[in-house]
């Protein structure tokens, strides 16, 4: 089959070929995979891998489509790099800034809406950063793949609209970016859980539409032949027949005045279908509210086991049907009791999961279990589980694997909307898929919606997305299990993207269970990176398991490539967690923009601690030549300028945003420090350079523009970017600690030298609610006499003041420095120092911290309840050159957490003097 063949869905019926094998037809491509992967299944060393998932043989079988997919590690992803890829190359030049441009993208694409997900990046959010890192043919990894984005846009490199390409090239252009280079780029995708990868791999792998689309018509006049009774209601003339489209359930409350039974819908629902704060009883009238009511538990016996069963009361309250073109709503009469009646006594379908949620290790449990759902097949009440049984079992007998596959993708997005987490909503003129995001959640209002109802509109707006969407063959790989261990090759890997699940915004394999229970195959939740105190992982453990999968993504990746990695949490501790886990593996942070995804999902717009704006970091595994260099010289000042000269290399020289210059941050001067800091505290050395000898030497060494530092051959291209802007960029500064109190200072006095009393109110300001909790509080006294020079009324003035004060000041213009009004106007106005006197302040400064340092050791836990970073910093820097991990420990262990998680410099300093305690004991 030529790719051109595979890109309009296989419908050709000849040769194939994959991995450089040709096989007669796809059919025999993948009975060939099968039987090697029914082998592999059947070794218990390979099915001891981490993060296998759970499941019988058969059941992982049925869900793959090897060598391309596979519902556990796909053991053919490193053929698939070695035969699609390019072997790495030391001497083939690559040279990328990080992405200059921040991308706004929604997500109305219909692509990107064909199947919902927890959360994910829309495909076109991921499109520019893949054509700006890689080059057509290169191969992306994505190892929390999710639903498979990643992949989607590797594809739609090659195959996006012109009008599309045209506006990312206006854009970029526009930007003084370089022109995309369009083509496909492959993927290899992979996650944890078989229900994203199912879902990847749907998007990802090839399909005839014209074939699922008739398929899928079939499956429905399959169903309402078979159950369409289920769904009928006599019209109000008692003659007609109409079609149920979903029937609105109620929960049972009693009033705590009367004990009568309350309906919530047909009570608490004014005449506009909204909740009312406030309503009657309707048996003896009393005020009642939702709090106020009183949960009825009735006693039912479960169909899976015949035991009795006891679950929170619901009642149907009332239909919505439609009568040819016309809907119409109705109270359930006699003839639709029946009906219930008639279904509750049909036996539980073959193809419903019985099995238990695992509750006491569930966020959760707690929110469901007392309710009385603990096993899958308690969220479906008899007529929907009924309905979604008929449609799996229709979807499976699909002839067609490929076909197949796609209308279980279709079917498996209706079993939230099929159970009871199906919300209604009245305010909502669709009533489909109404579950809350992110948890389960059964509500007083349940809407049980009629396959049709369900599935017509979206079968009909699957067809019209694929249509418009090829996936190229042997595009992608997909594989199910942990990022902490994928089976690919070193140095193998082009480019990373990946959204990684960040601290406990989402807990994937509790949220997947209920789907993946109908694929038979679940989640192995043990290697899986979140926050969870029901799991056992608080921060240490998030970031030790976010650790071992960026040390595989950097294994994997080329030296001198990049990896882009999407943030989604505004806590401190995270970010902070993350950038160690980063630095630990080895990658070096060159970048952070933003990506706003326009559209916010259920956790960003209400929970108080989530971003607005996703962030996005550009890291880099720095290349082959600079690791050896270190190995040979070992932690010598050269080698800290070998590292500065190449991470400058790294970044971009200059960034714009509304034709405004921004202030490219990474090559703020402390900021270049830190990254060398983190760049040796990595590899074990001590860091050659104090901050003051590193600070000189890079005035001597480098050129600086505007508070940033170049390389000699980035400075002209800056200058030029410079001249055409109408001002220079501004450092956004925000005060939280001591260190970024002198910062904002240093900003201050550099642009107007003044006196304690012209400095106190700004300072006070913007000391506000942003410091942080357990940071104490500096006298700016102090800050300034540690950190500043006052020119004290004796001697010339100094040029930083004279230049300043004849600049603003008309009566002072063309005095001399020694001029004695301008002395009078210059006395006690602080100011920055010049670079030699400031080694001396920086210092003098040190030994005054360290000797602070020293009283820390002593303290106890209650004293340090509130500590000072800079002494903290300082003392761990001081103790890790020693090689005093003790010191770093046991400081560490009487701090308050959220000091130490909230501080990326302690947390690297506590994290490293760990694993040298743990290796040396």
């Amino acid at each position: 089959m030529t790719e051109q063949m595979k890109m309009d869905g296989g419908k050709s019926g000849g040769p194939v070929e994959c991995l450089g094998m040709t096989f007669p037809s796809d059919d025999a491509r993948r009975e060939h995979f099968q039987k090697l992967l029914a082998e592999k299944l059947q070794d218990p060393a390979f099915r001891a891998q981490e993060g296998f998932p759970k499941g019988t043989d058969d059941a992982i079988l049925a869900m793959s489509d090897p060598p391309y997919y596979t519902a556990c590690p796909n053991p053919w992803l490193a053929d698939f790099v070695e035969h699609y890829g390019k072997q790495y190359d030391p001497a083939f030049e690559y040279a990328r800034e990080p992405m200059a441009i921040d991308v706004s993208v929604g997500k109305t694409d219909a692509i990107y809406k064909a199947h919902g997900y927890h959360t994910k990046v829309p495909h076109l959010a991921i499109v520019p950063s893949i054509l700006h890192f890689t080059e057509p043919g290169d191969i992306v990894l994505d190892g929390f793949a999710g639903s498979g984005m990643t992949g989607v846009a590797a594809q739609w490199c090659g195959t996006a609209p012109s009008a599309y390409r045209h506006k990312l090239e206006m854009e970029w252009k526009k930007a003084g970016t370089p022109a995309p280079k369009w083509g496909a780029r492959r993927a290899v995708l992979n996650d944890l859980s078989p229900a994203a990868t199912f879902i990847g791999a749907n998007y990802n792998l090839p399909f005839d539409v014209d074939a699922f689309a008739k398929e899928g018509k079939q499956l429905l006049r399959d169903v309402e032949r078979d159950i369409g009774w289920m769904y009928e209601t006599l019209h109000s003339d008692g003659k007609t027949k109409g079609r149920i489209e979903f029937t609105v359930w109620s929960e049972i409350f009693t009033c705590p005045e009367c004990a009568g039974e309350v309906n919530f819908i047909d009570e608490a629902l004014d005449d506009d279908n909204r909740t009312r704060d406030s309503f009657p009883c309707p048996h003896c009238g009393a005020a009642l509210n939702k709090d106020k009511l009183e949960r009825v538990m009735e006693t039912r016996i479960d169909p899976a086991t015949n035991t009795p069963w006891q679950k929170v009361k619901f009642k149907p309250s009332f239909i919505a049907y439609s009568v040819g073109k016309k809907k119409y709503q109705k109270k359930l009469d006699q003839g639709d009791l029946e009906t219930l009646a008639k279904i509750e006594n049909l036996p539980l379908p073959p193809e419903m999961p019985t099995v238990r949620f695992p509750i006491e290790q569930m966020y959760h449990g707690s929110r469901i279990a007392p309710k009385g759902f603990s096993n899958v097949h308690h969220f479906f009440l008899p007529r929907a589980a009924q309905a979604m049984g008929l449609l799996w079992q229709k979807a499976q007998s699909c002839t067609d694997n490929r076909t197949r596959d796609i209308l279980l993708f279709m079917v498996e997005q209706s079993i939230w909307g099929f159970s009871v987490l199906n919300r209604y909503s009245p305010t909502h003129f669709s009533q489909v898929n109404r579950a809350l995001n992110g948890v389960y959640y059964v509500a007083s209002q349940h809407s049980e919606c009629s396959p049709w109802y369900n599935l017509t509109g979206k079968l009909d707006r699957l067809e019209k997305a694929f249509r418009g969407y090829r996936t190229g063959g042997k595009a992608a790989a997909i594989s199910t299990g942990t990022a902490a261990s994928m089976p690919l090759g070193d140095n193998s890997i082009d480019y990373v993207f990946t959204d990684p699940p960040f601290g406990a915004n989402i807990f994937y394999a509790d949220l997947n269970f209920l789907v993946e229970s109908w694929h038979g195959v679940t989640t192995d939740a043990k290697p899986e990176a979140i926050m969870d105190n029901f799991k056992g992982k608080a921060l240490p453990e998030y970031q030790h398991l976010m650790q071992r999968c960026f040390a595989e993504y950097y294994r994997v990746l080329k030296p001198g490539r990049w990896m882009t990695v999407v943030f989604s949490n505004s806590k401190a501790s995270v970010w902070n967690a993350i950038q160690v886990a980063l630095q630990q593996a080895g990658f070096v942070v060159a970048e952070v923009t933003a990506l706003d995804k326009l559209q916010g999902s259920y956790r960003q717009v209400t929970s108080t601690t989530a971003v607005k704006q996703d962030l996005v970091i550009s890291a880099y595994k720095p290349n082959g030549g600079l690791e050896q260099r270190l190995a040979e010289r070992g932690a010598a000042p050269d080698s800290a300028w070998d590292f500065v000269q190449t991470h400058l290399r790294q970044l971009s020289i200059s960034k714009s945003k509304n034709g405004v210059l921004e202030f490219v941050v990474e090559r703020d001067p402390r900021r270049i420090y830190d990254r060398m800091v983190a760049w040796f505290v990595r590899h074990d050395f001590p860091v050659p350079l104090s901050t003051e000898e590193f600070l000189d030497g890079l005035r001597n060494r480098f050129p600086e523009r505007d508070g940033m530092v170049f390389l000699s051959e980035q400075v002209a291209e800056y200058d030029r970017k410079r001249a055409q802007a109408a001002q220079a960029p501004q450092m956004e500064l925000f005060v939280s600690d001591e260190r970024s109190a002198i910062d904002w200072l240093t900003d201050f006095l550099r642009k107007r030298p003044s006196t304690y009393q012209e400095v106190h109110p700004d300072f006070t300001t913007q000391v506000g609610a942003g410091w942080k909790k357990h940071e104490e509080r500096p006298e700016l006294a102090a800050l300034l006499d540690e950190n500043f020079l006052r020119f004290d009324g004796s001697g010339d003035v100094p040029s930083q003041i004279h230049s300043y004060l004849s600049t603003n000041f008309k009566d002072l213009r063309g005095l001399e420095k020694e001029d004695p009004r301008l002395k009078a106007k210059a006395k006690d106005r602080w100011f920055v120092p010049d670079p030699n006197k400031a080694k001396d302040l920086e210092q003098k400064r040190e030994r005054s911290l360290l000797k602070e340092f020293e009283a820390y050791k002593t303290a106890t836990k209650r004293q340090l309840k509130e500590s000072r970073l800079e002494v903290l910093r300082a003392g761990f820097r001081t103790a890790w050159a020693t090689k005093d991990y003790k010191t770093i420990i046991g400081i560490a262990e009487k701090l308050p957490d959220e000091t130490l998680q909230e501080d990326e410099k302690l947390l690297l300093w506590y994290d490293q003097a760990l694993t040298r305690t743990e290796a040396d004991a």
